[in-house]
């Protein structure tokens, strides 16, 4: 978790029905976790379905645990994508993960501690 860590806040949107949005702050970001957790009532709240039940997933501190996941969109200042969201429960990590930086096509700046667009995307 040593790589300048920082926060951000970000908008999260019901793919379906894109007026059912919310904002969450302070999101860790962590290149180290391959999904976004977000608080699976916030989820809830803006009808993001649960599609994939009772996936296993590793936690920083090596624990197994099992979460559902969702799709959402997520967007963060100038960037967005549509992602897999876990539903994170009370005492879960709230974390911008590594997929949704590639979505996001963003990479982070240690020193300036933000999100810069991480240049051409190679097509092939």
């Amino acid at each position: 978790m040593s790589m300048g860590t920082f926060r951000i806040g970000c908008r999260v949107e019901n793919i379906a029905d894109r007026e059912k949005s919310v904002k969450v702050e302070k999101l860790l970001v962590d290149t180290g976790s391959d999904y976004t957790w977000l608080p699976s009532k916030t989820l809830e709240k803006i009808g993001v379905e649960r599609e994939k039940k009772d996936i296993s997933l590793v936690m920083a501190n090596g624990q197994e645990v099992t979460r559902s996941v969702g799709f959402a969109i997520i967007r963060a200042d100038k960037f967005f994508t549509v992602d897999e969201v876990v539903f994170a429960e009370p005492g879960d990590l709230l974390l911008l993960g590594a997929r949704t930086l590639e979505g996001f096509n963003a990479r982070v700046d240690p020193k300036q501690k933000k999100l810069v667009a991480a240049g051409p995307v190679l097509a092939a």
